[in-house]
């Protein structure tokens, strides 16, 4: 047996979506919430957003430090070529960035009055997400990974995304306020 029959294949590397539109609304939704996200944090740190000192709480601010690089590091991964070192090795950070959001998002209680929240309901779709989509790319089920990380980003990231620039939520007053 040769040396060449140990080495694992690689996934063949291939676009995210054969549809065009699909790749240019995730590129232009996570460009958008990005540069908003960028700019909210930097109002912040400058001191020029309204004071925010919920964000001193341990568990929002890891999960802001997790969720902000998250947005353009996973569009990142869907967008370029898939198969590769890259892809995996970007791809499990991201898989870890968002486990860490959605476990310290179990201790962000400030919008029910300490209780848990409609959106908690994100924690539970990702951590149920990831071992799926990281399920089907170990049994190469290349297909069933791609769609569930499609669904998963567009949900978590984008959808999730645009719903922080809600009037009152932090980032709307750091961006808007």
């Amino acid at each position: 047996m040769t040396a060449a029959a140990f080495i694992r294949p690689t996934a063949p590397a291939r676009p995210l979506d054969e549809r065009g539109w699909v790749r240019l609304l995730i590129a232009l939704s996570a460009t958008l919430l990005t540069a908003v996200l960028v700019y909210g944090l930097v109002r912040w740190l400058a001191g020029m957003a309204p004071p925010t000192p919920w964000v001193r709480e341990t568990a929002l601010a890891i999960h802001l430090a997790t969720v902000i690089p998250a947005m353009p590091l996973g569009a990142f991964v869907l967008l370029t070529r898939k198969g590769t070192i890259r892809h995996r090795w970007l791809g499990g950070l991201w898989l870890a960035l968002m486990l860490i959001t959605a476990g310290v998002s179990i201790f962000i209680r400030n919008l029910n009055h300490g209780s848990f929240s409609p959106i908690h309901l994100l924690t539970l779709v990702t951590l149920i997400s990831i071992p799926r989509a990281w399920a089907a790319a170990r049994r190469r089920d290349f297909a069933a990974h791609r769609r569930h990380m499609l669904i998963f980003y567009t949900g978590s990231m984008l959808i999730a995304g645009f719903f922080t620039f809600l009037p009152g939520r932090t980032m709307w007053q750091w961006a808007f306020a």
